[in-house]
């Protein structure tokens, strides 16, 4: 590898950026795309189902064979609110290979009792999330009810463009988070990104079961897949 490659592999990683590295399998020859610029490149679709996937691998391009090393940052998760939806979160997004954090100034709930394994900050959103410095490799749920706390992650959340964003929360209590955040200045399309009522609609009640819902759907936000319904439904449509 050329080191002006390498240099370039180890600059991105450092910057939380995507890159592939493509290496034409028969000459040797390399080429290295961020994620950002794989729009409009002549192998677009190989590259966005490989950088979707997080996985390296060979693919078949215009009747030649490319090796593509995928690099991605780290997918991290950040969740507003020490509640009990949060405790069952923890374990499952440890398995599903996110780093969690959880932030929550209410230090009655943020105890490490109450969380020994995963990352809690007792501190406010907003004094803690530029520090963070979130991304598009960053997924954020908030799950306290409360205003005060959740609304200055979902700014940061925002401002971000995160991949994922969620809030807890009816349809009508999103209705008056979406006026005040209308209020800050976000354009309708901003707002709309937010997942609310959070979660996948697979009827959850218990802490649990919602926990379940809402890493299905940020694992669905990553990899932008569609669901198998969506997808029988374009094809009766089609047919």
């Amino acid at each position: 590898m050329k080191l002006e490659l390498l240099s370039a592999l180890n600059r991105s990683r450092a910057e939380r950026r995507a890159a592939i590295l493509i290496t034409d399998t028969a000459s040797g020859e390399q080429r290295l795309v961020m994620g950002e610029a794989i729009a409009g490149d002549a192998m677009e679709d190989a590259l966005d189902a490989a950088l979707r996937s997080g996985k390296s691998g060979n693919v078949e391009f215009e009747g030649k064979t490319y090796f593509l090393t995928v690099q991605t940052p780290p997918v991290r998760l950040i969740v507003i609110g020490a509640v009990h939806i949060s405790q069952a979160l923890a374990p499952m997004a440890k398995v599903a290979g996110l780093d969690m954090t959880i932030i929550d100034p209410r230090t009655a709930f943020a105890t490490p009792e109450r969380f020994p394994d995963v990352k809690l900050i007792a501190e406010w959103p907003q004094n803690v999330l530029p520090g963070i410095k979130l991304d598009r490799y960053s997924a954020i749920a908030c799950f306290t009810h409360d205003p005060k706390v959740d609304d200055p992650a979902l700014e940061e959340a925002l401002r971000a463009e995160c991949f994922y964003v969620g809030a807890l929360g009816s349809r009508k209590t999103h209705a008056r988070r979406v006026e005040r955040l209308t209020a800050q200045g976000f354009t309708p399309e901003q707002i709309a990104r937010i997942r609310a009522p959070i979660g996948l609609d697979i009827g959850a009640v218990s802490p649990a079961e919602i926990a379940v819902s809402v890493l299905g759907e940020v694992i669905l936000a990553l990899r932008k897949k569609p669901q198998r319904a969506e997808t029988a439904a374009k094809a009766g449509a089609a047919a």
